[in-house]
């Protein structure tokens, strides 16, 4: 059960770059967290053992450096690092300048001079830097806090990996689809945050157990924090219904899509619980959107280029929580700086018959859109499973997209599941708040 999640766990970073793995869960937390910890153990052993934590190396020697721009700390363990005047004086620590107890800046940014050079610049027990400014204000720097702020390529990246956890596992056809038992995400902390973090990696985690019963998801919004309120409402019920107001209240085909790219800030994570299931058709697809995207772009670099530069407008107007008319233009490939995929925003049933383009684009913008669209079709990449009553399917909506093969309609649901959103924000806030527990445990 536990074996797929164990192989794509990220290690976590502690200070001082070295990783460290899982510490054992404290005894007696909740009648399940010994079944969850022994279940990890007997599929992945060796997994949750312990490492010691390193210690930040003391500083050697401290210094100001082109004209007082700088300042220069040496390391005992040999490593040096250059840290700008300004950012030392806009980051000062004083209760002046950083309010602690909202861990905020209370300094002023008009009140910076941008120009700012050190008077004198000490060494405190190696283990802390002085610095007098020229209207004599002091402020003082830890080391710790120093080193894991060091401007260096590499612990930069490391800070971003700690923060944030990039980290991805493409996969195709051939996922093995991770699965933890949902009573044991809802009561144990190390089971939650190997869910969280396999979320984040993966971008797909299956949920078993749960009750047969609408309301499940609503405690799992209180697990990481609270639900997406949208025009569906905090939950939706996804069934056949007459009139209905969303092709997904039917029980035809869906193709892959990603949920809401009609809204500016398209929720970043779907849950969809199984409280009934027709016995036959509605199967569940899903594939890897950013996996298909890195395809496309070796592929046909020309059709990456269009789809991440396109903007397509999509609509939604109807009725449910309350009255809506939504607009919106998005990109089906949402890149970063560097021209990776961050998020995927790809619906074609909500894509508008408005499309504010050049007529002569409109072809091309169309050839690259099928060219994407049967790489996720492929039977490469997509995987096909089926819910059982009780299950509960979690996954990034920014990277994977998902469809339902058609089942037939009857004189009473066949099928129901209850869906809902939570923003990558508050998941990712728990995630951090759970890797932080976890990890400091005795």
């Amino acid at each position: 059960m536990w074996r797929a999640v164990a192989t794509v766990l990220p290690r976590a970073k502690v200070p001082g770059g070295r990783a460290c793995c899982l510490p054992p869960a404290r005894k007696g937390r909740s009648p399940l967290a010994g079944t969850a910890r022994h279940r990890w153990r007997d599929a992945a052993p060796g997994v949750c053992a312990a490492r010691p934590l390193s210690m930040t190396p003391g500083i050697q020697k401290v210094e100001a450096l082109d004209a007082g721009h700088f300042v220069r700390v040496e390391w005992e363990d040999g490593s040096e690092s250059r840290y700008p005047c300004v950012w030392l004086r806009d980051n000062c620590q004083c209760p002046r300048c950083f309010l602690r107890s909202a861990g905020a800046r209370r300094l002023v940014f008009e009140e910076l001079d941008v120009n700012i050079v050190v008077k004198e610049v000490a060494l405190a027990d190696r283990k802390k830097v002085s610095i007098t400014w020229p209207d004599e204000h002091a402020s003082e720097y830890e080391a710790e806090w120093l080193k894991k702020r060091c401007f260096s390529e590499e612990a930069r990246a490391e800070m971003r990996e700690d923060l944030f956890l990039p980290e991805r596992q493409y996969w195709g056809s051939d996922l093995q689809l991770p699965k933890i038992p949902f009573e044991e995400i809802m009561y144990d902390d190390e089971s939650a945050y190997k869910w969280l973090c396999t979320l984040k990696k993966v971008g797909i985690v299956l949920l078993t157990g749960a009750a047969t019963r609408q309301g499940e998801l609503v405690k799992l919004g209180h697990r990481i924090g609270f639900l997406r309120l949208t025009f569906y409402g905090p939950t939706w019920q996804v069934q056949d219904k007459a009139d209905a107001n969303n092709v997904a209240y039917t029980t035809g085909k869906l193709c892959f899509h990603t949920d809401y790219p009609v809204l500016q800030h398209p929720p970043g994570v779907q849950f969809l619980h199984c409280i009934k299931q027709t016995d036959s058709g509605g199967e569940s697809e899903v594939v890897d959107g950013f996996h298909v995207s890195n395809k496309l772009k070796k592929q046909n670099p020309q059709a990456y280029q269009i789809l991440s530069s396109t903007a397509v407008d999509y609509t939604d107007v109807g009725v449910d929580y309350c009255d809506f008319a939504v607009q919106c233009k998005q990109r089906i490939i949402d890149v970063d700086s560097r021209g990776q995929a961050v998020r995927i925003n790809y619906n074609n049933a909500t894509r508008d018959t408005v499309f504010d383009i050049p007529a002569e684009k409109v072809r091309p913008f169309y050839a690259a859109l099928k060219e994407f669209d049967d790489l996720l079709n492929s039977t490469e990449y997509k995987f096909t499973y089926k819910l059982k009553p009780g299950d509960i399917v979690t996954f990034d909506n920014w990277r994977v997209l998902h469809g339902r093969q058609s089942y037939q309609s009857g004189s009473e649901v066949t099928r129901h599941l209850e869906g809902a959103y939570a923003d990558w924000d508050v998941v990712m806030s728990r995630l951090r708040l759970l890797r932080r527990r976890v990890l400091n445990k005795d």
